[in-house]
């Protein structure tokens, strides 16, 4: 995975995290769950705060 997979990143945060509320994680909570996902490769400075919004926006949408 990288950066811009999105919305594969949110499923697996997902499935890992079942019992988190996306809405309430932090950045930089975030961004280290992202980089220690199995299958994420990927340079770990790219995860900007617009990617993580994303990201966290997904990860909300599949909460629901």
């Amino acid at each position: 995975m990288k950066w811009t997979d999105v919305a594969a990143i949110a499923e697996a945060l997902f499935d890992k995290y079942p019992d988190v509320d996306p809405a309430v994680v932090r950045f930089v909570d975030l961004h280290n769950w992202v980089v220690e996902l199995d299958g994420f490769d990927d340079d770990r400075a790219r995860g900007g705060e617009r990617v993580l919004e994303a990201i966290q926006a997904a990860w909300i949408e599949e909460a629901r």
